[in-house]
């Protein structure tokens, strides 16, 4: 019998949601064969393109998983033993935080884009709930700690959009920022990807959760990554708030390449290879000294560095 071919949707519990080609959803499982294979990584993911075999109406059995490409993957574990891919087959991954009612924390966001940079994805940084902001820039009278924080990675060479479900703020231009494109939305809990999402096509109608009081954090609505195509040629990885990102496959001595900002100091320090931690004559911690890199960007990089990154 002749194999169909598709995109997975969604895959969760041993089985994936692959759409064929002509638009329709299949529930399928996988052939055993696949599951003695990689056992290292995902046997199947959102964004994979598979060839599947049709059993009866409506279902089927994925026989193979076509190469992938441009994957975003995170360790399963601290300790590495395991890929967790969140996407695949992406053009590009669109980072989503909030720095109004939940806390902006540097360092997640800085694994988010060495992830990105490890794997060669472009990304682009979202500043969601704007209008929550603006409003602390109005009663300050003043740019707040937030929005310096965020404007960091901007002179560092990411894009950043600031955008509000609410009121509409920076919609169009990440919509057209994702038109034709397979894009990956990933961040923490309550930065309001659904919302975002419901915002720029409100017949998606995703579940949207609330702020969590006690962590002042969201609520998880997005339980596993699902495939959206909201418009012909577009496509959107809507990803679960990951409260913790451990790197796959990135060594502590790679991490100084996917820092841009150090990239001027590399070659410049007196011992090499140097780790950037306590060597003396190093031009990394000398840039940082001088203000030449942001010391929240070291202090990640230091993180990353001794947790194995």
């Amino acid at each position: 019998m002749e194999l169909a071919e598709g995109t997975v949707i969604r895959s969760h519990g041993g089985h994936c949601y692959v759409r064929t080609d002509e638009g329709l959803v299949v529930d399928c499982s996988l052939r055993g064969r696949l599951k003695r294979g990689r056992a290292r990584s995902d046997l199947v993911a959102t964004g994979d393109r598979v060839r599947w075999q049709p059993t009866q109406e409506g279902y089927g059995i994925v026989e193979h998983v076509l190469p992938r490409k441009a994957v975003l993957s995170r360790s399963a574990t601290p300790w590495g033993s395991r890929e967790e891919v969140i996407a695949a087959n992406l053009d590009q991954v669109v980072v989503v935080f909030s720095v109004g009612a939940a806390p902006f924390e540097p360092k997640e966001l800085d694994r988010d884009l060495v992830a990105c940079e490890a794997a060669r994805l472009p990304v682009i940084v979202v500043v969601n709930k704007a209008d929550l902001l603006r409003a602390a820039d109005d009663s300050a009278g003043q740019t707040t700690d937030g929005r310096e924080a965020m404007e960091l990675y901007r002179r560092l060479g990411y894009r950043l959009l600031y955008t509000s479900a609410l009121t509409g703020e920076g919609v169009e231009s990440l919509r057209a920022a994702l038109q034709g494109r397979m894009s990956a939305l990933t961040g923490p809990s309550g930065a309001g990807k659904s919302s975002l999402l419901n915002a720029l096509w409100p017949g998606l109608q995703l579940e949207v959760g609330e702020i969590s009081e006690f962590h002042n954090r969201g609520k998880h609505t997005t339980v596993v990554a699902q495939l959206l195509a909201p418009e012909p040629g577009t496509y959107v990885v809507d990803t679960p708030g990951l409260r913790q990102f451990h790197l796959w496959d990135v060594d502590p001595e790679q991490l100084e390449a996917f820092f841009p900002e150090m990239s001027p100091c590399l070659g410049r320090c007196r011992f090499t290879p140097c780790t950037h931690r306590h060597e003396p004559d190093c031009a990394v911690r000398e840039a940082v000294e001088h203000g030449e890199i942001a010391e929240t960007r070291y202090e990640s990089y230091c993180r990353m560095f001794d947790s194995g990154s």
